[in-house]
């Protein structure tokens, strides 16, 4: 109420209010870290008598923002613009109905943080412990906070693991008890650990992973017993493993580690950190803003802009017995969040050092933007869209949004399996001019859906966006862009794909997954996939035209099962290798359409003759109806070891109506 009266002052001192003259129709109030919430807000600084100046708190402004609408009409345009510096949320931000309209925005071009964090302070040295460096908690001691997450200077500090590098292996067949136990090699393991009660085994298998506590180990026969069941998906002989938050992992540089019960945090300094200068901040918060729409009156959140605003400092929780992902860590909220969001922006932010993906839009939005955003150093993914479940009422459907021109890079990095940019439950979507990569899993994933069931997952459009160093080895089965399901109208185009690398099988450029259907893969150029550049497992009647596959190692191209119907039609390609073979997989039952392509293998000495279609030659290939117009002829690349895929005059391509792939464009687009 304090708040609402100062603005109303405020306003009547600017002229509007009992003079019959209309009312103004925007207003503006501003907040920096010198401001006071007793202020009104007004101005950009304060004034110099003390009297007056902008808020302290992002939330005293919204609340003044909100007076004012109720007083001058839900159609005022009002702005809140922050100035430069640090604000630390005491909880998360919530944007409701009443806020529609509002632009929350950087205040011209300086730099405001919205932070989940606190800094840790009165760090003293160890004594007889070069580099230890400790602090009390007092608020982790009595109970009331605890933190998974450190960062040093910016850095995210590694909580204390053992081994320090690499991983421990399971001994033979993946954990699938119940609860899960697995087989360790002797001495990995301590009996301590699963007494101490708070131990965590993190391990990855296929494409996912789970992160469970340790609750006894049988040294005798080699057994652990973990605190939950594994995902019956969480499958892999010999999977690796590491272990996170036990002292005495507690042993290199840049880790750390947490007593709950005496609230002392224990870090080892890196060679250049002195703590008692360093800005050490751990996370209080689990997400930082929400829109929040009104579902039982469906009033939506709309045409709220966020821009220019920096967003970190959020912190992980686990259940309390563990986690296993199922697949893209499809458990993993966003931080900043909306459900019953519409016609919505979020330009020019940045979201680093968060826990999970940086940008969630779930139930309920529609028409909602995602521009020129930074986003790195995720726990889990960039952006997440729609649900895993579908909904009937179009109040709460999921479509029609656009990410373009953002850079999302360095992230899963608490969970492995999350996803650049995520697309489940939801259609009409346009994902496009963006940068995604150094990500441990998919780079783009649209649908959520296993099988030929139809969904609302359909007219997606994945364009433009330059994919690379996917996967880095980390889990398997994934590719820079993945489909789950029918899909009819969307279109997966001109993308620059290049390095997936995956831990065992699967680093594919496109991967059209269990049931992909009625997708049309053009213009894209794919190289130095591990396993192939195209694999399609099952689905009906894909369309792959026009791109360019090359330097794919194990195989070129791939295609899982033999189905009735038609599989995919492959036309108008160029595939270029010079190691592995041409195509990977079964090829049996030929309910597949392929012609018009040209295929070339670089390595010295090949002759076209020696070419094999899964084991076929050229000519035995054609018999079954296949290639009856290819090409095995060098594609004349002005320079593939540069991987310049241009042409030089004379190719063959064209003959066969080949159109060149213009790549200038691709990634993030420089602002206007």
């Amino acid at each position: 109420m304090r708040h609402a009266q100062l603005v109303l002052a405020s306003l009547l001192s600017v002229g509007w209010g009992w003079c019959g003259l209309l009312p103004a129709k925007e207003f503006t109030f501003y907040v920096s870290p010198s401001g006071k919430d007793v202020w009104s807000g007004r101005l950009s600084r304060p004034t110099s008598s003390g009297q007056d100046g902008p808020f302290a708190s992002v939330s005293a402004a919204i609340e003044a923002a909100r007076a004012a609408h109720r007083s001058a009409g839900a159609d005022t345009e009002v702005k809140i613009l922050l100035r430069g510096g640090t604000y630390e949320l005491a909880a998360p931000l919530v944007l409701t109905p009443e806020d529609s309209g509002l632009t929350l925005a950087a205040y011209r071009r300086e730099k405001p943080l919205l932070s989940g964090g606190r800094q840790i302070t009165g760090w003293r040295p160890v004594t007889g412990k070069t580099g230890w460096w400790q602090a009390e908690v007092p608020a982790v001691r009595q109970g009331q906070w605890y933190f998974r997450s450190l960062f040093v200077n910016g850095r995210r500090a590694q909580r204390a693991r053992t081994p320090n590098a690499g991983f421990f292996r399971i001994q033979g067949a993946s954990p699938q008890g119940h609860p899960a136990q697995f087989h360790f090699q002797p001495g990995d393991l301590k009996k301590a650990w699963a007494a101490a009660g708070d131990v965590e085994v993190i391990a990855l298998l296929a494409w996912a992973d789970f992160r469970l506590f340790l609750r006894d180990v049988d040294e005798a026969h080699h057994v652990a017993t973990l605190s939950a069941d594994a995902r019956p998906s969480n499958r892999e002989s010999d999977a690796r493993y590491f272990i996170e938050n036990t002292p005495d992992a507690l042993d290199a540089p840049g880790e750390w580690y947490l007593d709950r019960q005496s609230g002392v945090v224990t870090y080892i300094a890196r060679p250049e950190e002195d703590l008692a200068k360093a800005e050490v901040i751990a996370p209080r918060l689990e997400d930082l803003l929400e829109f929040r729409g009104d579902f039982a009156g469906k009033k939506p959140v709309q045409h709220v802009v966020l821009r220019g605003l920096a967003f970190s400092y959020t912190d992980w929780t686990m259940p309390a017995d563990g986690y296993a992902d199922t697949q893209a860590a499809v458990a993993i909220r966003g931080d900043v969040r909306g459900e019953g969001a519409t016609d919505c922006a979020i330009e020019g932010c940045t979201f680093t050092k968060l826990a999970g993906y940086a940008v969630e839009l779930g139930r309920g939005c529609q028409r909602d933007k995602i521009v020129g955003c930074q986003m790195s150093d995720l726990g889990a993914g960039g952006v997440r869209i729609g649900e895993p479940g579908q909904r009937a009422d179009p109040f709460e459907q999921n479509h029609s949004h656009a990410v373009t021109d953002n850079h999302i890079h360095h992230v899963g990095v608490v969970y492995p399996p999350a996803v650049g940019v995520f697309i489940l439950q939801s259609g009409t979507n346009v994902v496009a001019h963006n940068e995604i990569d150094h990500l441990f899993y998919t780079a783009v994933s649209v649908g959520w859906n296993w099988g030929y069931q139809e969904t609302p997952c359909r007219e997606n459009v994945i364009e433009f966006n330059h994919l690379h160093d996917i996967g880095q080895g980390m889990l398997s089965d994934m590719g820079a862009v993945y489909s789950l399901g029918i899909q009819k109208g969307t279109v997966i185009r001109n993308n620059l794909i290049h390095d997936v690398e995956s831990f065992t099988y699967g680093g594919w450029g496109l991967y059209t997954d269990e049931g992909s259907s009625d997708i049309v893969l053009e213009n894209n150029v794919v190289y130095r996939c591990k396993s192939a550049g195209f694999h399609q497992h099952y689905g009906r009647e894909n369309v792959v035209r026009n791109n360019i596959f090359a330097f794919n190692r194990e195989h070129q191209l791939m295609r899982t099962r033999d189905e009735e119907h038609l599989s995919f039609f492959f036309t108008n390609n160029i595939v270029y290798f010079n190691s592995g073979d041409l195509l990977g997989s079964s090829w049996k039952n030929d309910r597949y359409v392929i012609d018009n392509n040209v295929y070339w293998d670089a390595r010295p000495g090949f002759r076209p003759e020696d070419l094999r279609f899964s084991g076929a030659t050229l000519a035995q290939w054609r018999l079954r109806g296949h290639d009856l117009h290819a090409l095995i002829a060098d594609p004349l690349f002005v320079a593939p070891e540069k991987f310049d895929f241009r042409l030089k005059r004379g190719s063959p391509a064209p003959k066969l109506g080949f159109q060149p792939i213009d790549l200038q464009t691709v990634g993030v687009r420089k602002p206007r």
